[in-house]
């Protein structure tokens, strides 16, 4: 399912083929852990980004925002055969949204403690900082999350 409904990158520059995989890429996740955190992080922070801004406007930044972080890893290595797979991009783009339309908000989070869980308040762009080091930490961890 990776090869066919992921955006190849050397597919998209050099035969032309395969157009369709730019929109598919970004609702094709390369693991449940990495699906499970992409709904996590959307479904906290989607439904406002998508009151505030309207369900057109918050779809044009969703699909903005993926078609912006493939670009770019086209650019970067016209090249690769490998597929470019999940919404990555897209739920950055709502989180940076979020940020700029709630700069000061703050999110309700459970937290481990030890043995025992808590509740918390913690200011949004934490979360965002949270994302990005997941993020990177799929990055980081090979072919089994690419």
């Amino acid at each position: 399912m990776q090869a066919r409904y992921g955006a190849i990158p050397s597919d998209l520059t050099h035969s032309g083929g395969r157009a369709h995989t730019v929109l598919t890429s970004m609702f094709v996740q390369a693991s449940f852990l990495q699906l499970l955190a992409a709904m996590l992080f959307l479904a906290i922070f989607g439904p406002t980004v998508e009151d505030t801004l309207g369900p057109a406007r918050f779809l044009a930044l969703y699909l903005l925002g993926g078609l912006l972080v493939l670009g770019v890893r086209v650019l970067l290595d016209p090249d690769a055969t490998v597929p470019v797979l999940g919404a990555a991009g897209a739920i950055t783009a709502t989180l940076a949204a979020y940020i700029v339309l709630h700069p000061r908000a703050r999110v309700i989070t459970l937290v481990f403690v030890v043995f025992f869980f808590t509740i918390v308040e913690v200011p949004a762009v934490l979360l965002l900082v949270v994302w990005l080091a997941v993020q990177l930490c799929f990055g980081l961890s090979g072919p089994a999350f690419a």
